[in-house]
């Protein structure tokens, strides 16, 4: 049998680009990019807390304004729940509309990590309800 060499041919390897300006750009182009990512992502956050806020709130408003027609209709003391309903929801939109999203995002990991099966679970449930409103009818 006869030999046979194989013979490599070598791998080219790119051109390294010069120390100076060049590094310094690329590295300036990544991270300016997600900068600007980031802060779409914080304004759209912002507007969600305002619209959620804004939500509860009116919330809050429409269940003190039936407190009176739930006092004629089934009892004083019933009145009385929706009467605190509405304020413990108008509280509620006061300390959303206060904090900052960042603030909101610590709480939430703090509340996690006190709590990681009722994080779980309602994200679990928050899920199922997603699916369930997004699911399509199957006729």
């Amino acid at each position: 049998m006869a030999e046979t060499k194989s013979t490599k041919t070598p791998r080219k390897t790119p051109a390294k680009t010069p120390a100076k300006g060049g590094a310094t750009k690329r590295a300036t182009a990544r991270t300016a990019a997600p900068l600007k990512k980031g802060a779409t992502a914080t304004a759209a956050a912002t507007d969600a807390k305002s619209a959620a806020s804004d939500g509860i709130a009116s919330l809050g408003t429409v269940v003190g304004d039936t407190a009176g027609k739930i006092d004629d209709q089934f009892g004083e003391q019933y009145g009385d729940y929706a009467r605190k309903a509405s304020r413990t929801l108008q509280e509620t939109s006061a300390k959303l509309e206060s904090k900052s999203v960042e603030e909101l995002g610590d709480d939430a990991r703090e509340f996690v990590r006190k709590s990681p099966g009722v994080a779980v679970g309602l994200a679990a449930v928050a899920g199922f309800m997603l699916a369930r409103m997004f699911r399509g009818s199957r006729d």
